[in-house]
């Protein structure tokens, strides 16, 4: 199944698949970023792959220069009983990938949850705003420059 997987995401053009690697038989594809939304189509929409539920959404701060942020997506096809992990790359100066909630809407919060703990922005998305910190927060507490104690004064915390 896994090399069939790679094979229809093969399909959609040269280098769409930046890489794919297989572990205690589940696979793991890093796609290029602006061919997210078609690739996911592809995977939900095949009647053989029928991945039809986006488990998870997240994202992981690597701290490169070059590539800083992973987007990743975890998927699960119920007809095969089988599960992908699909990865993106996006920049720290413009950190943007495309939503894929056109596809999945349960990608809507999980979008908005990426965004806010990272600062990853998703193009297309219907309502990209904060979900747990307050909009004029200016900070993302997941990324790794995040201070361990947060940062003094930045939210007014209730007295006691």
């Amino acid at each position: 199944m896994n090399e069939r997987i790679v094979e229809k995401l093969s399909s959609l053009g040269q280098d769409v698949v930046e890489s794919s690697q297989e572990f205690r038989g589940d696979l793991t594809v890093a796609l290029k970023t602006e061919t997210i939304v078609s690739a996911c189509m592809l995977l939900r929409d095949d009647p053989e792959l029928a991945f039809d539920m986006l488990i998870d959404l997240t994202a992981v701060d690597r701290y490169r220069p070059e590539a800083r942020f992973e987007v990743v997506y975890h998927l699960y096809s119920l007809k095969n009983r089988h599960y992908l992990s699909l990865k993106v790359h996006t920049n720290e100066d413009h950190p943007e990938v495309p939503s894929v909630t056109g596809v999945w809407p349960a990608a809507n919060w999980h979008e908005r949850e990426t965004f806010d703990m990272f600062g990853i922005k998703f193009t297309g998305h219907p309502d990209m705003r904060r979900l747990y910190m307050p909009e004029e927060f200016e900070y993302y507490p997941l990324r790794k420059d995040f201070p361990l104690m947060g940062v003094p004064d930045s939210l007014p915390l209730p007295r006691r």
